[in-house]
């Protein structure tokens, strides 16, 4: 296998300021204001600075107000799936998306995120020539690379991914995008954008398929069965769930971090779905 083409992650690129509990109260009582608009997004996207005390940090604010309705997510709203992926991840313990909250702004309630600084230098995803991914890399599927040419799509074989992957299996998510993974100098990866997500049908759609069908880490399946008790009538993570989605989104949450831990694997494609976002990067 020749060497593989490198592919640039994420555009997003501002100091990471904070993170954790310190960063979404800074982002939850701060003052925003909005410093511009973000006009590649697809739904209103507004950068802001938001300051506190003598702090302040960058970040980004979606708006309710600004979400462009969607037939396959009729109900809730894009903010409060993006602020419920935020509270999954955090109680996985895995912290892999950025400190996100639901809260009043400029414009209305709508989601305020930290804005995360991004390493360019992180080889997350790659084409390369030949049929099989090379050490340290894992398959996606072929893709087209004009001239009539195909490349063999790929992904790193990172512990860090491979954790992003279990996420977005719990969660659902629908649009697991290369621009969408944001790893930063400090050697951190996040994941960003998780306004499709929680669907009570199956919508898996995501780059990483590189582990489907292979058995869950001992760390996984140790995650997951913290998030079942979590989940469960009364548990906390229900409990910060249920003004954020509906109560079969919340169902079918749980029901899938059942099915992760009896088959203790990695899903694999149904085709019932399209596998793979469009566009994928």
């Amino acid at each position: 296998m020749s060497a593989p083409e490198r592919i640039p992650p994420g555009s997003v690129s501002a100091a990471e300021t904070g993170t954790g509990a310190d960063a979404a109260e800074l982002l939850a009582h701060g003052e925003l204001t909005v410093r511009g608009r973000i006009r590649d997004a697809s739904n209103a996207a507004l950068f802001c600075t938001v300051a506190l005390d003598g702090r302040e940090a960058t970040c980004v604010y979606k708006p309710v107000a600004g979400e462009r309705p969607l037939w396959d997510f009729p109900d809730g709203t894009l903010a409060g799936r993006e602020v419920a992926a935020y509270e999954v991840s955090e109680a996985t313990g895995w912290s892999l998306i950025p400190p996100t909250v639901l809260r009043e702004g400029p414009f209305g309630e709508g989601m305020c995120q930290l804005w995360i600084e991004v390493s360019t230098e992180a080889e997350l995803l790659a084409l390369a020539e030949g049929e099989e991914a090379g050490p340290g890399w894992k398959a996606i599927g072929l893709a087209e690379v004009g001239e009539g040419r195909t490349a063999l799509l790929v992904h790193a074989d990172d512990e860090r991914l491979r954790r992003l992957a279990v996420l977005d299996a719990v969660i659902n998510n629908a649009d697991r995008k290369g621009g969408h993974l944001l790893p930063t100098v400090a050697g951190r990866l996040y994941g960003i954008d998780h306004g499709v997500s929680f669907n009570a049908e199956n919508k898996l759609r995501t780059l990483l398929w590189g582990w489907a069908g292979e058995p869950l880490t001992e760390d996984a399946v140790e995650v997951l069965g913290r998030l079942r008790a979590a989940l469960a009538e009364g548990g906390a993570l229900a409990a910060k769930l249920t003004p954020l989605l509906t109560p079969a989104e919340i169902d079918a949450t749980r029901a899938r971090v059942d099915d992760l831990l009896a088959t203790g694997r990695h899903p694999e494609p149904t085709g019932d779905w399209p596998a793979i976002p469009w566009p994928p990067v």
